[in-house]
């Protein structure tokens, strides 16, 4: 029982941090938004609520300079203020903007925000044991060789969760009149909007899909569609 122990202790250790976080990350958000008060977007949020038969969508501005989107694991739907800033400058228009609270739409009803809470805990308790392995053949490296092979499983999960809400906003922006021309304008623009540059890095070891990877799933899940 004893040999267990340090794995029992990672996974508690694993939840009681990562429920901070969650909690932590939910007071800031209170403290550093406003909702979304857009006229034109809240034509597009009003169909697509109707699209899901729900009373509305509510969506709120984070008030930091990165341009990102991003459901709270409490189940609310944020776009960066500087997201929202290259809408408001033309950089990005109200329909691609829609696409990219479609997205967060999906991680939301796929239940990904959630299940995360439960992949944080157990792969910080996957970590401490293949440390503890690798520690025994590779002194003093085990730890870091665990971390990694840690981490590239984290990143495909992750992928995968992307490509899931993307096939959920899909359905969801066709269901909504609005197509999915935008979501793929998005992410041929989101680079250069975020001053990413994923080229030089293996998709396996990225957390999102590259952009290629991405649009070619939307246009194979359209051919189903048809």
């Amino acid at each position: 029982m004893m040999k267990f122990l340090p794995i029992l202790i990672a996974l508690v250790y694993g939840y009681a941090m990562f429920r901070f976080s969650v909690w932590r990350t939910a007071r800031e958000l209170d403290e550093k938004s406003t909702e979304l008060a857009d006229p034109i977007l809240k034509v597009l949020m009003d169909r697509m609520a109707k699209a899901l038969d729900i009373d509305r969508i509510r969506v709120h501005i984070y008030e930091i300079p990165q341009v990102n989107g991003l459901a709270a694991p409490d189940g609310r739907i944020f776009i960066t203020r500087g997201f929202f800033n290259k809408y408001r400058a033309g950089q990005v228009t109200a329909d691609e903007m829609a696409s990219v609270i479609a997205h967060e739409l999906g991680h939301v009803a796929l239940g990904h925000t959630r299940r995360r809470m439960i992949d944080f805990s157990a792969q910080n308790a996957m970590r401490t044991a293949l440390a503890m392995i690798f520690n025994r053949f590779l002194p003093g490296i085990g730890v870091w060789i665990a971390s990694g092979l840690i981490s590239l499983v984290a990143a495909r999960l992750s992928r995968d969760d992307e490509f899931e809400a993307d096939a959920y906003a899909s359905a969801l922006l066709v269901k909504a009149g609005i197509g999915t021309a935008p979501q793929k304008s998005m992410f041929a623009k989101l680079e250069t909007l975020t001053g990413a540059n994923g080229a030089a890095t293996p998709a396996w070891m990225l957390s999102h899909p590259k952009t290629p990877q991405r649009i070619a799933a939307i246009e194979a899940n359209e051919a189903k569609w048809l």
